[in-house]
């Protein structure tokens, strides 16, 4: 009779730590991009890193569609961790544009990376100067459905103009590029980070520039978007630019569900971080990313408590 009891005893006790392990666990899904993108390769990386120095970790790196999806997928508790622009953040928090209805406000930032600057490129002979030089022009705002489309709008309306004002096509970079080339748009609006080999290809077989957005406009914008950065495009960036060229531009963030809890959040963050020299020796792309400005310009979405605590470590945030 003892021995049987000490055997339930010992059972009680084994699914009790088998238990406390399973519950102690994390369960980590990120999402970035589809496996050809660059991001899908570093999601790949970096869900290792977490795995290999954080004990009962268990991450994985998912394809995805992309923002959108990869906020949708947060929303439905289907992902943790994933890659957006941070308009589409905002806009998940808010329950607005693409996420009309579905809002998400305890969406929280885990880092800021870099900047996606909007380069508007357009033709000397075009004689745009100024976003009111828009009107009757004959210019690209990017493929359709793409985020550069109400880049393109969201600019125009400061100086109260609007798509209709302009003869507007619908294509991608590369085909934008090209038609500039062969003299058949006066201009694109290119959302990317610089340098841009669509940019560059521009710039360097046609009479064009880079259409300069000054600073008072990124702050008018930023009344309605908060999620626009004063950036500038660095003299040299590309053949024949001899000046700086103010622009606007979002961040591109990680954000992360407030179901990941402070301490896990917190060694997912100190690992990523301290890991940093080695993910950008690998990954070029995050070359453009300064650590040092990782909580700054979030579009007003709080940073998760757990990456709020190791920026607060390290005396980046108060």
């Amino acid at each position: 009779m003892k021995k049987t009891i000490a055997l339930i005893l010992s059972m009680i006790l084994v699914f009790s730590a088998l238990s406390a392990v399973s519950a102690s666990a994390a369960e980590i899904n990120f999402v970035t991009a589809g496996t050809s993108g660059t991001f899908y390769a570093i999601s790949v990386e970096v869900a290792k890193l977490w795995n290999d120095n954080i004990p009962g970790m268990h991450a994985v790196a998912t394809p995805s569609g992309g923002g959108v999806d990869n906020l949708n997928q947060a929303k439905d508790g289907e992902a943790q961790i994933g890659i957006a622009n941070a308009n589409l953040v905002y806009q998940s928090m808010m329950g607005t544009d693409a996420f009309e209805g579905d809002a998400n406000p305890d969406i929280r930032i885990f880092a800021g990376l870099y900047y996606n600057p909007n380069q508007v490129v357009v033709t000397n002979a075009s004689g745009i100067n100024s976003f009111a030089d828009f009107a009757g022009k004959h210019f690209s705002v990017g493929a359709a459905g793409s985020t550069t489309i109400d880049e393109a709008a969201h600019h125009l309306a400061t100086a109260g103009l609007t798509l209709d004002d302009m003869k507007t096509e619908y294509m991608d970079v590369a085909s934008s590029a090209d038609a500039i080339q062969n003299k058949q748009l006066d201009g694109a609006w290119i959302m990317a980070g610089a340098p841009n080999a669509g940019v560059t290809q521009i710039l360097t077989s046609s009479d064009a520039k880079l259409l300069p957005i000054p600073e008072e406009v990124v702050d008018a914008l930023k009344e309605d978007y908060p999620w626009y950065a004063s950036y500038t495009i660095p003299a040299g960036t590309y053949a024949n630019q001899e000046e700086d060229v103010p622009t606007s531009a979002v961040k591109l963030t990680l954000f992360l569900t407030p179901d990941v809890d402070e301490e896990t959040a917190y060694q997912m963050t100190k690992v990523f971080w301290e890991n940093w020299d080695s993910l950008t020796e690998n990954f070029a792309a995050l070359k453009a990313a300064d650590p040092t400005k990782a909580c700054e310009d979030l579009a007003g979405v709080a940073l998760h408590d757990g990456a709020a605590r190791y920026y607060r470590e390290i005396g980046l945030i108060d």
